[in-house]
């Protein structure tokens, strides 16, 4: 089993790829659409801008890679700004996204000044609906986040998970093969690594 991960100069590929291989996971990095269409598996991680990520996608044919990829039910795993441009469009640079399931990618606006953005650091994750990516988590879990933007889909039953900075936000989103996480799985510890690890064993 060969995951491979999307490279669309946005980020962390290395940090994705040195966590699979403590898990001892085989990966490859892919620009290739055609590669990434005929994945087993595929992680869509990110860090950067919404409409920077979506022209390098588009430029790449990524795009439609994935968007094939997804309804031929390839198992696919969005992290940070691969979890926020899955959706129907982003508020960061006014940006369409590739609209696997429906939902905007809005910025926080907190009403309290003292609240930092962008939200950066370890915080609780709460599991809200069972996901075998998810089944391991417990009260009181946290991962690791730094983001500005988050996603809110438009049906609620296409949230797993929630995380509070301000305002309750969904922190997990999910449909049929797709899974994604706002927060970065790889840089999150034990917990992050279990949840690379029940994404290689995941059934979609």
């Amino acid at each position: 089993m060969m995951i491979t991960l999307v490279d669309y100069q946005a980020g962390n590929l290395t940090s994705v790829r040195r966590a699979l291989a403590a898990l001892g996971i085989p990966s490859r990095i892919s620009a290739d659409a055609e590669q990434v269409r005929r994945a087993e598996r595929i992680i869509f991680p990110g860090v950067g801008a919404a409409g920077a990520a979506m022209t390098v996608l588009r430029a790449r044919g990524l795009d439609q890679a994935l968007t094939e990829a997804f309804r031929a039910g390839t198992p696919i795993l969005g992290i940070c700004l691969g979890c926020q441009i899955i959706l129907t469009h982003s508020e960061e640079d006014d940006a369409d996204g590739l609209n696997l399931i429906p939902g905007q990618t809005l910025r926080f606006r907190p009403n309290d000044p003292t609240l930092k953005i962008p939200h950066m650091g370890w915080n609780e994750v709460v599991v809200t609906r069972p996901h075998p990516l998810l089944a391991h988590l417990r009260r009181g879990d946290e991962f690791y986040f730094v983001h500005s933007y988050y996603p809110r889909p438009e049906r609620a039953e296409d949230v797993f998970a929630v995380c509070e900075h301000g305002i309750v936000f969904p922190a997990a989103i999910g449909r049929a093969n797709l899974f994604a996480v706002q927060f970065h799985a790889e840089k999150s510890g034990p917990l992050g690594l279990r949840l690379l690890k029940n994404f290689a064993k995941w059934n979609a």
